[in-house]
């Protein structure tokens, strides 16, 4: 028997077993459960690579070992002509006991509920530079619904879908964590794909009902789905039928197929929007375009991601920046900003020679100090031949970061979204989307 072999065929025995066991076929189900639960520690033992695969499947063995006890019982009892009480609920005998059923239900849950954010994450609307349509569309779905509900109210009602797309690195999450912050009163359900695929035959399904059914009952409240294209492609006649599966479930669950979906918002965001099925494209109402930051977007950046680090940028120096950053993102810009702040620190580990300067001490910065040592040429007045080692670290005057620092790391860094997948995601924009 193979490695990969044992799971697959644990889940073909349990099968089978349950199909029995509805059947009403005791003695059958008990054999297939009892079989399977060998399959199963036999994975354990030689497939499972991980802690949380063994953990899985032990789940699964003890929910099926307790159905073969219930059945074994019975059975016993059948045999020895004594009470045959039914291995099943007494007004439902084509299903599994309520032992087995809520454990599941609730194991399900508990998966979900590490999406549920309890802390906001702390992001202001005036945190995210630039991005004025998206942010305006975001607080006519979210914020005013909750915080005016009489505006909305007969055929005036708020957005249940909105995507998110654009180049990678231009917002999309962080506008996200922005929703979760300004909309204090929603519930702010964060997931992936990897929270909603699970390798059990019809458990993504279930995850994907409980996700919907979680946001429902904490009503107002927010999904936010981000790479959603990994979860909803096109469907093909020859994909897996699970992947299908899946796909259907969230389309009907995003319908809101027998359920009430009034004040839950899916909010979803990818890359690459035209790999995604044109059912759920048609589901998410409203279609934003995050572009690349203009050149006042970027100057904005510049001065957000230097915060209070000591510098000597001017205001027209920060909008040089700007203008001289055409094609970057604003992550870009974030990773461009945080190498020229290495800039004052590379010049410490590099200098030869040292001088005093005057500065606030270190122990009480109300005070000002004249021996403090901060990097310098050989040939500068007062210069100390030393290196760093030999400076005392509470004695160490920083360099400030000055425009030639972020100039450097500007020539350094180069831009990662590259002129092919803005054509594509334009004409996305053009054909299904709006700009944001």
């Amino acid at each position: 028997m193979s490695n990969g072999s044992a799971l697959q065929k644990a889940i073909e025995l349990v099968t089978k077993a349950t199909e029995e066991d509805r059947a009403k076929n005791y003695e059958e189900a008990l054999r297939y459960y009892e079989n399977g639960v060998e399959y199963f520690l036999h994975a354990v033992r030689y497939e499972a690579q991980n802690d949380k695969a063994k953990d899985s499947i032990r789940t699964k063995c003890m929910t099926y070992l307790d159905r073969a006890e219930k059945l074994k019982e019975y059975l016993k009892g059948a045999n020895s002509g004594g009470n045959k009480k039914k291995p099943v609920k007494e007004d439902d005998a084509d299903e599994n006991s309520d032992n087995s059923e809520d454990p599941e239900k609730k194991k399900l849950m508990s998966q979900l509920d590490g999406t549920v954010i309890v802390e906001t994450p702390n992001v202001k609307w005036e945190d995210v530079a630039g991005l004025e349509a998206a942010k305006e569309a975001l607080k006519e779905a979210v914020i005013l619904p909750i915080k005016f509900p009489h505006l909305f109210t007969g055929k005036r009602t708020p957005w249940k879908g909105i995507l998110l797309f654009g180049p990678p690195g231009t917002g999309k999450s962080y506008l996200a964590k922005a929703v979760a912050t300004e909309a204090q009163n929603s519930s702010f359900l964060s997931v992936s794909s990897s929270h909603l695929v699970s390798k059990w035959l019809g458990e993504s399904e279930k995850l994907v009902r409980g996700l919907f059914e979680m946001a429902r009952a904490r009503k107002p409240a927010i999904i936010f789905i981000d790479e959603i294209d990994s979860l909803c492609s096109t469907r093909s006649d020859n994909e897996a039928d699970a992947t299908r599966r899946i796909k259907t479930e969230f389309l009907v669950q995003m319908q809101g197929v027998n359920n009430d979906n009034e004040g839950i918002l899916v909010l979803g965001a990818t890359n690459i929007p035209w790999v995604l099925d044109a059912a759920i494209r048609r589901r998410f109402e409203k279609r934003i375009y995050i572009p690349l930051p203009e050149a006042p977007a970027r100057t904005v950046m510049f001065k957000l991601h230097i915060g209070n680090t000591p510098h000597t940028l001017t205001e027209k120096d920060f909008k040089t920046l700007g203008e001289i950053s055409e094609g970057y993102s604003g992550a870009d810009i974030s990773v461009v900003v945080r190498d020229s702040l290495m800039q004052p620190v590379r010049k410490v580990q590099s200098a030869t020679h040292f001088k005093k300067v005057s500065g606030p001490s270190r122990d009480d910065p109300t005070k000002t100090v004249h021996d403090l040592l901060m990097p310098c040429s050989p040939g500068d007045r007062g210069a100390m031949e030393m290196n760093w080692m030999r400076v005392p670290g509470e004695k160490l005057c920083e360099p400030k970061v000055t425009m030639k620092d972020v100039q450097l790391s500007l020539s350094q860094s180069k831009p990662t979204v590259n002129e092919a997948d803005l054509v594509k995601l334009k004409a996305f924009m053009t054909d299904f989307g709006q700009e944001g």
